[in-house]
């Protein structure tokens, strides 16, 4: 179960007792604050706090450019010119607080995105709960021979229920041995910090992860792309549909000009204004590299 007894309660109350405020809301934030959207087997990501809204971006660039936005007549048209011309600060005036359960091994992916304030679960001074990320038997498939961090083929029946066995037992053994090692109830052992790097990286971890919508987009950009690794894609998609309710203009402008669009390089331009005029380009005429060029027919084949 993604969340506690305890957790639960702590959520009704906090939806139960509603404030007035003075400050910006969004309604559509409003119905995620503090609910546990589930993601994995145990995992999942609530919203715990949020500052601004579509209407905060506006605000913000209006200050910041004055006439350079008078052309734009709404709050949609400006924050669409806003994403195409690649302004980040006006985005940066929305922040977003979340609780996220997590495993390990996703975490620490998760962390290389160093724009944002962390404040994770200390197993220094506490005890991790025997909870750990098992996949489904669809998730589970052999290395890429073409690419040395994704996935290839789906196991197969006999050799999936091999691994998961194996997962499974592991996870277990390890877990065993990390409370026999724990001083607890007056009985000497192991310190929490040591005991712990006998855990394996699937177990849950939790953490609150604060950051703005700047870097929130570029977050989801690489996360819930189609070639990110399933388990942090299923969070940045959760993480995504909450982001839609909240800024709708400047979510919408994301899937536009980021998820679905292209950026080019100068070869590329190139490349299509030849093509246009008729002429036929190949990868020797190009002046791209293979790999390059792989890139560029996977954009115009799309």
């Amino acid at each position: 179960m993604p969340l506690t007894p305890d957790q639960i309660a702590e959520i009704e109350e906090l939806r139960s007792t509603p404030r007035q405020t003075l400050r910006a809301v969004s309604e559509g934030m409003e119905k995620h604050l503090y609910l546990a959207h589930e993601v994995l087997d145990h995992g999942f990501v609530r919203v715990i706090d949020y500052m601004g809204d579509d209407a905060a971006i506006c605000q913000a660039a209006r200050v910041s450019y004055g006439k350079g936005t008078k052309s734009v007549s709404n709050d949609e048209g400006l924050i669409r010119y806003l994403m195409r011309h690649w302004h980040s600060t006006p985005f940066e005036m929305c922040e977003i607080k979340l609780h996220v359960k997590l495993p390990v091994f996703v975490a620490r992916q998760w962390i290389r995105h160093r724009t944002a304030n962390v404040n994770e679960y200390s197993a220094r001074y506490s005890i991790l709960d025997r909870e750990f990320y098992i996949p489904e038997p669809d998730a589970l498939a052999a290395q890429s021979t073409v690419n040395n961090q994704g996935r290839g083929e789906v196991l197969g029946g006999a050799e999936a229920a091999r691994v998961l066995e194996i997962l499974k037992s592991d996870s277990a053994r390890s877990y065993d041995h990390y409370e026999e090692m724990l001083s607890q109830e007056g009985k000497a052992g192991l310190a929490r910090e040591l005991a712990r790097m006998n855990l394996p990286a699937n177990i849950y971890t939790q953490w609150y992860w604060k950051v703005d919508l700047h870097n929130l987009f570029h977050f989801l950009r690489l996360r819930a792309d189609a070639h990110a690794q399933f388990e942090i894609r299923v969070y940045a998609e959760a993480i995504a549909r909450v982001v839609a309710d909240w800024v709708p203009f400047a979510y919408a402008a994301f899937e536009d000009y980021r998820m679905g669009g292209e950026t080019l390089s100068a070869k590329a331009l190139d490349c299509i204004r030849r093509m246009l005029k008729g002429e036929e380009v190949t990868q020797e005429t190009s002046g791209m590299s293979k790999g390059e060029w792989r890139e560029f027919q996977g954009v115009l084949s799309e």
